[in-house]
């Protein structure tokens, strides 16, 4: 286990925003960032990170915690997963606590745990082979070196060889202790009937592994060198637990960052586009490796920025196939530019024969915008026949109509227009067409769906608390007397007794007192397990407001104290606009001062009807108990009535919302 040494210094190191920022374009908004969640689709930034108190809120999904929360999250991880991962980023060498690593612990592992295990080990080995072992380094670097590779960029893309034993690894992995059944799930190993033994899949081939965003091995790409053997030059890990094709993008690990930095993503086919535009010094470019462009890749490139140049083969002859990738990355609100290289060259050949300045010149002025690219491509063989002509322009609208931003697609048409000399009142009818089409199909899809679906009964909620306007009010004020000691629970207030003493106090403790004074029952287990840790740390000599439970590992605790600490005024920038509301906070004495009351009013209205209740279910089987009741009505309605009139006259009324809502 790590140590509670190691985590607290991962903890005291670490910096959110830079974890965050690695999957996330984060944009200043006065002390915060802000940028787009990447747990929910949205247009408008709802996803906010606090550097002063080191963490993250996403408002839209409700999600919110630590930079260690947000790996999980993100990235799936398990808690000592994600420490890992920030400990390596961060430099920090672990610290295992041996006494709380037990046999059963270490035997606890899970099938995921044990693939990512697996592909760790395949990728040592296969890195190792090509430097250390003769046969590796004749065959596997000599071709590397072949294509012009140096030795840093070998090493940075991990790249590596199987050797020609057809059961090098699974046997070198059999022995290790791995079984066969993990290693046939992991698509390394294949045991046919009549081979106990078992294969490697990749035997014979250089090794490219495929990384996810954050690093770890999710499969293998290999290429055969042989030319004379019938079998496909490229084979890929089948789909396993944790490599799913369409959510991966080649290269995405090494070149986040200079996405992000650059604010465009380069878009290539295969594996040796990204490694020679590295090698060149262009660095901001990922592959979709050969399959079709999906929603999900287009979203972790949606992360880092919104603007991509498609980087194509200049003969390529499934050009016109990719007209689907541009029409999805319009659905997904991206900018895009097309780029056609000169017949004979691919990204790979072109990055190879031009120093770097020149292939980011090329790149930049020889783009064009999806609607030139188009019209280039489509107009190339129609000559002057107008029908072809009418359907190359309506295959242009229909991709502007995939365009989410209603002024963009204006734009888009009008350039249409000019480009073609037709009215932009044409172009405006033939895409409402088009929509209209789109929608109709949509909605028998929809209609498809729904008559083979079964039908469900719908469950409605009996005791919903938005019912009670009582019980609303009291948890109304029971959240926000626990969000003031999350908050501000050290700040020290000021106050006088009945003698007029003055004596000092801190949050936590006045509004820890009114809570014992009431013998309050909380209708929130989350407000009670944190107000026992409270407790617990007041015993200790420690006051435990917001910063010790960020990193408490329970979701319902995290989420309450993100919220308390990131309040939704945090997604406005206010001072972007030169207006400076009060803080909340500014006045921290008189509001815990007036929820204190307030609460206490509202908590007397509770019980009062709690009470009336109870009234009801006594009133003629037990008198005693009915009188008890009636006085205790009539005690609670009297102290009701005082505190009405104290918070009614009281300078501290109105400090902040209405308090009589």
């Amino acid at each position: 286990m790590i140590s509670k040494q190691t985590i607290d210094k991962i903890f005291s190191t670490i910096r959110v925003e830079e974890i965050v920022g690695e999957y996330v374009q984060l944009k200043r908004a006065g002390s915060n960032y802000k940028g787009l969640s990447p747990f929910h689709d949205e247009k408008s930034p709802s996803f906010v990170v606090s550097p002063s108190k080191q963490i993250w809120k996403d408002f839209s999904t409700g999600k919110g915690g630590t930079a260690i929360s947000f790996l999980m999250e993100i990235e799936n991880f398990t808690y000592p997963e994600a420490l890992r991962h920030a400990a390596k980023k961060y430099g920090i060498e672990i610290e295992e606590d041996q006494k709380d690593f037990s046999e059963e612990a270490k035997n606890a592992q899970s099938e995921r745990d044990l693939l990512y295990k697996i592909h760790e080990i395949a990728n040592d080995y296969y890195q190792n082979f090509l430097w250390e072992v003769e046969e590796g380094k004749a065959i596997g670097l000599s071709y590397f070196k072949e294509r012009e590779l140096r030795d840093d960029i070998i090493k940075k893309f991990q790249l590596g060889y199987s050797p020609e034993k057809k059961n090098a690894f699974t046997a070198y992995a059999i022995e290790k202790g791995y079984s066969k059944e993990i290693l046939e799930k992991s698509g390394l190993s294949i045991f046919p009937e009549n081979t106990p033994a078992g294969v490697d899949r990749f035997r014979e081939r250089v090794i490219f592994p495929i990384h996810s965003f954050s690093g770890r091995v999710l499969g293998f790409g290999a290429r055969i060198l042989k030319n004379n053997v019938k079998t496909a030059k490229y084979l890929n890990s089948p789909e396993t637990e944790i490599y799913h094709k369409s959510n991966v993008l080649y290269g995405l690990n090494q070149s986040k960052q200079a996405i992000s930095k650059k604010n465009v993503c380069l878009l290539v086919e295969g594996y040796m586009d990204v490694i020679s535009l590295h090698m060149s010094g262009i660095e901001n470019v990922v592959a979709s490796s050969g399959t079709s462009l999906t929603t999900e890749q287009i979203k972790l490139i949606k992360r880092l920025t919104e603007n991509v140049t498609i980087l194509f083969d200049g003969d390529n002859a499934g050009i016109k196939a990719s007209f689907r990738s541009i029409d999805m990355l319009l659905t997904e609100g991206m900018n895009i530019r097309v780029l056609l290289f000169p017949d004979g060259d691919d990204p790979d050949s072109f990055a190879r024969k031009h120093p770097q300045e020149y292939v980011e010149r090329f790149i930049e002025n020889e783009a064009m915008d999806f609607i030139d690219f188009k019209a280039e491509i489509l107009f190339k063989d129609i000559g002057n026949d107008p029908i072809k002509k009418a359907e190359a322009i309506r295959d242009i609208v229909k991709s502007v109509g995939f365009v989410q931003n209603a002024l963009k697609r204006e734009v888009y048409l009008k350039q249409v227009s000019n480009k073609f000399g037709l009215s932009e009142q044409s172009l405006f009818n033939e895409l409402d067409v088009q929509r209209q089409v789109t929608q109709n199909q949509n909605q028998h899809v929809q209609q498809q769906k729904e008559q083979s679906a079964p039908v469900k009964m719908e469950v409605v909620p009996l005791n919903d608390e938005k019912g009670d306007p009582f019980m609303f009010e009291v948890l109304f004020m029971e959240n926000k007397l626990v969000d003031h000691m999350l908050m501000f629970g050290d700040i020290v207030l000021k106050r006088k007794d009945d003698q007029e003493e003055e004596y000092q106090i801190t949050v936590i403790e006045e509004i820890l007192q009114h809570f014992e004074e009431e013998g309050y029952e909380f209708l929130v287990k989350g407000n009670e397990i944190i107000i026992n840790q409270v407790k617990e740390g007041i015993q200790n000599d420690e006051l435990r407001s917001g910063t010790f439970f960020v990193s408490f590992m329970d979701e319902e605790i995290t989420s309450k104290v993100v919220d308390a600490l990131i309040p939704l005024d945090d997604l406005e920038n206010w001072a972007s606009r030169n207006i400076y509301p009060p803080n909340y906070g500014d006045k921290i004495a008189e509001q815990v001062k007036g929820d204190v009351l307030l609460h206490k009013y509202r908590y007397i209205d509770y019980l009062i009807k709690q009470t009336a209740k109870e009234l009801d279910e006594h009133s003629s089987s037990d008198p005693v108990k009915y009188f008890e009741l009636i006085q205790k009505i009539t005690l609670l309605k009297q102290a009701s009535m005082r505190l009405s009139d104290i918070i009614e006259y009281s300078p501290i009324k109105g400090i902040y919302g209405d308090r009589k809502r």
